[in-house]
């Protein structure tokens, strides 16, 4: 295989070359990616747990500020509870702009987390047209080359389209794991958006529970009677 790639024309070399280089970069796409959403997953879960421990939240919030990193759940917490106390300071209603910062907060983690998903599904959709483009230009060359030839043979033209063919394979190699790739983690960064989503109407519940304590209270009592 090795002779009939360094014997190929030079434009399916190229070929080639693009299709490995494909091939590793969204394979490195593919590591990274997976180690992140792991790592949210993981992470997710412990503050979830910290936060429905009945730890104090001003607490939670202060302890999060003097961190340089957050993860996507913390950081929408930390977003809603500071615009909460920020809009309580100036005596506006708190829970509105809370729910608006976790929005925003929310949208930008999931930009972060979609990030190398466009490649991958560019690798996954290209790939084959840019092998299936070598291996026509590879027999194409092929042939003519027994333009000149009074009697051709099937040894002639077979390392020529043996050659050729390697092209296309390359490309189902550096297609099928992104294609898939892409589709589990588009189903991740989906499933975790819904996660954050419903933690932020959690808290965004909580939040206007304790904005509104009377009316809480009351509602409580109606709902004894």
């Amino acid at each position: 295989m090795y002779q009939l790639i360094m014997e190929a024309s030079l434009v399916v070399q190229l070929v080639m070359i693009i299709l490995v280089l494909a091939s590793v970069f969204s394979w490195l796409a593919i590591i990274v990616k997976a180690r992140t959403l792991r790592g949210v997953d993981r992470a997710a879960d412990d503050f979830e747990e910290r936060f429905w421990s009945g730890a104090d939240l001003s607490h939670l919030y202060e302890g999060l500020r003097r961190k340089t990193v957050l993860n996507p759940m913390e950081h929408v917490f930390s977003s809603g509870f500071k615009e909460f106390l920020r809009a309580r300071q100036h005596g506006m209603p708190p829970a509105e702009p809370a729910q608006g910062a976790m929005r925003v907060a929310i949208s930008r983690e999931l930009d972060g987390m979609e990030r190398y998903l466009q490649f991958l599904a560019t690798v996954g959709s290209t790939s084959p047209y840019i092998g299936l483009f070598g291996t026509v230009w590879g027999i194409m060359h092929a042939f003519l080359g027994l333009s000149g030839v009074q009697q051709a043979t099937l040894a002639m033209v077979a390392p020529g389209i043996a050659e050729a063919l390697i092209a296309t394979a390359l490309g189902l190699f550096a297609a099928i794991p992104a294609v898939i790739a892409y589709n589990r983690f588009s189903g991740d960064v989906d499933r975790i958006a819904g996660r954050l989503e419903n933690f932020s109407e959690e808290f965004a519940g909580l939040l206007n529970r304790q904005s509104h304590p009377r009316a809480s209270e009351a509602s409580v009592a109606t709902t004894g009677e």
